[in-house]
């Protein structure tokens, strides 16, 4: 089964995280069939160990690691990979991959252009 993980930074700030609840919720209105999860870099729960895990408990095999970041900066060039090579060991059987940030995307780029130009 294929699932997905929604990778953020963490914030002290328990509100920080509430639009990523709603994104997750999103996905999982419009996409039910495919499990979502949320995981922090730091800062908040759960970890990306701990989210992998709850997908494993789901039955997922093959889990997406989207990182919810607007562009790839030092977390995601350098801390990002050794945890992902981390939880590889420690999962073996199942496969992970990572998309780039969000916000490299060009449909995420549009996106923020029409929200812009809808506020003027």
């Amino acid at each position: 089964m294929k699932a997905l993980i929604l990778f953020g930074h963490g914030a002290r700030d328990m509100r920080w995280r509430e639009p990523f609840d709603r994104l997750a919720a999103l996905w999982s209105q419009q996409i039910p069939s495919t499990p979502v999860e949320l995981a922090f870099l730091e800062l908040m729960e759960p970890s990306l160990e701990n989210a992998i895990g709850l997908l494993c408990a789901k039955g997922a095999t093959s889990i997406t690691i989207v990182p919810v970041f607007f562009g790839q900066g030092g977390h995601l060039r350098n801390d990002f990979p050794v945890l992902l090579e981390a939880c590889r060991r420690q999962y073996p059987d199942i496969s992970l991959s990572a998309t780039p940030a969000v916000g490299e995307s060009e449909t995420v780029l549009q996106a923020i252009v029409k929200f812009g130009i809808k506020h003027l």
